[in-house]
């Protein structure tokens, strides 16, 4: 269907999901005395009811994880790990379409994303640092040097940096939880996982596939849902906590960081973002619409890395936003089950009140609707929305979205998008379309951490990934990814004592 279609959705193609799922608490999957429901945001139904854990459950698992830490071989055994991490891959790909049937029905994922980011791309993170462990060097030799008369040899031990509070976001849980999960635990970390409320089950799956189909010991690996803030409080608190790892909004990222200060814990932050697309005057017009209309219909906006900022020459600017608007009238949405479906629903209402909230207020502020701007029923979907002339001080250019929004703002000459394009509180992603040469100029001058030229895919499993500013602290991914659950311990001793 077209983005003027009624949407109408069969979420899960008219195959059962199970959602009977349990907590993950020292080897073992438990139920709760209390449940909450998880909702089909493509329909608005209930699919199933997630264990709640409380504070109870949330000590308990804390406590196995430290258990495990200290009184297993698991931190220390890097062939052991490998060999689980190695089944850990081969036991997600076995229970791959369980897993997309889960993550379409319960995500509101495309059946497209999940051959990509929302689950497939995600598998092989497990795959890189299985492999890795067999080239990653621990210790390092510093070499040798005189004091005092004495030859000392001096080398530094890299070693697991403790127990790992990891929470994660709803918008690509498959995505957040391995990205924080495998290396983790290649660095020989244990690990409490943390779903997001809206979309628990598929975490909790993740659970029953690692209790059920690997050797990782007992409390190695914990999984929780829940739906009260006093859990989230409690894993970023506890004082047998030793790295806090988070996935979700600046303002909370912020909360956590302050929160996990008192006792100095180890924070990774992967926050939010605003980034900028820039086209440049000599860049490919009908393919930076397409490209720009294709961006922000992916997972229906919601994803931080996604440049929902474009920034266009003046004089260019209405072509652009007439070839924007009619690349959107050849996108599909609608049914997130449906293969030949691109764009599904947002999360929930309240995140569509929010998305139409913002675009509202920019429109009575002076800026244009060019497209979209409205609501379809049933489930939570928005159209696909562009909004133009924006002010690039305004709440639309400055605030993140999380939604199928694109604000496009006219600039004057390069240093001028420059400025544009870092007048933002994030610094997450970004993008030039034009020469390659200028292209890669300009984006050396823009304060992000990852950084797209011509439609370059910068996400792979051995690529840093993470933010400048306020979106975030940290790497996920790549060597780096490891290296955020590792100390550094150096040693020297006396040759021949």
């Amino acid at each position: 269907m077209s983005t003027q279609d009624t949407v109408s959705t069969a979420a899960t193609n008219g195959q059962a999901i199970d959602t009977d799922k349990r907590l993950l608490i020292d080897g073992q999957l438990i139920a709760t005395g209390k449940t909450f429901p998880t909702i089909n945001p493509a329909t608005g139904e209930v699919i199933g009811h997630a264990p709640d854990a409380g504070v109870a459950e949330t000590e308990a698992a804390i406590a196995a994880a430290r258990r495990a830490f200290d009184t297993t071989t698991w931190a220390t055994d890097v062939k052991f790990r490998a060999k689980c991490l190695d089944q850990l891959h081969r036991a997600l790909e076995e229970r791959k379409e369980e897993l997309r049937e889960l993550t379409i029905a319960e995500v509101g994922a495309t059946v497209m994303l999940t051959h990509g980011n929302q689950l497939e791309a995600p598998i092989g993170i497990v795959r890189y640092y299985a492999d890795l462990l067999d080239s990653y060097e621990f210790t390092e030799e510093l070499g040798e040097v005189e004091i005092r008369g004495a030859q000392h040899r001096r080398w530094v031990e890299k070693e697991a940096a403790g127990v790992v509070s990891a929470i994660i976001a709803y918008n690509y849980p498959n995505q957040l939880a391995l990205a924080k999960l495998a290396p983790a635990l290649a660095a020989g970390c244990t690990v409490v996982l943390k779903g997001a409320p809206d979309t628990p089950l598929i975490t909790l799956l993740l659970g029953e596939i690692i209790a059920n189909n690997t050797d990782i010991p007992a409390g190695v690996v914990n999984v929780l849902s829940s739906s009260e803030i006093a859990t989230g409080e409690l894993l970023t608190t506890h004082p047998e906590v030793d790295v806090v790892t988070f996935t979700g909004s600046t303002p909370t990222g912020k909360k956590i960081m302050a929160a996990a200060s008192d006792s100095l814990k180890r924070v990774f932050l992967e926050l939010g973002g605003k980034s900028a697309q820039i086209v440049l005057d000599d860049a490919d017009i009908p393919l930076s619409a397409m490209l720009s209309a294709f961006t922000i219909c992916s997972h229906a906006g919601q994803g931080c890395a996604l440049n929902t900022r474009l920034l266009v020459p003046r004089d260019k600017h209405d072509e652009i936003v007439a070839q924007i608007v009619a690349t959107l009238q050849n996108i599909k949405v609608g049914d997130p089950s449906d293969p030949s479906t691109y764009m599904g629903p947002l999360i929930n209402e309240r995140q569509r009140d929010k998305v139409d909230g913002i675009v509202q207020r920019a429109i009575e502020a002076g800026a244009t609707l060019a497209a979209g701007g409205q609501r379809i029923d049933p489930g939570f979907f928005y159209t696909p929305t562009v909004v133009s002339n924006v002010d690039p001080d305004s709440e639309i250019a400055q605030e993140e979205l999380f939604g199928p929004v694109l604000a496009v703002i006219p600039y004057d000459d390069e240093d001028h998008a420059v400025r544009i394009a870092n007048n933002s509180k994030y610094g997450l992603s970004g993008g030039v379309l034009g020469d390659t040469e200028r292209a890669i100029a300009i984006g050396r001058r823009i304060r992000t951490g990852t950084f797209s030229i011509n439609g370059g895919n910068y996400f792979h499993p051995d690529v840093p990934f993470g933010g400048f500013k306020q979106s975030g602290i940290g790497r996920e991914m790549g060597v780096a990814g490891l290296e955020e659950f590792l100390e550094t311990k150096t040693f020297a001793a006396v040759v021949g004592a």
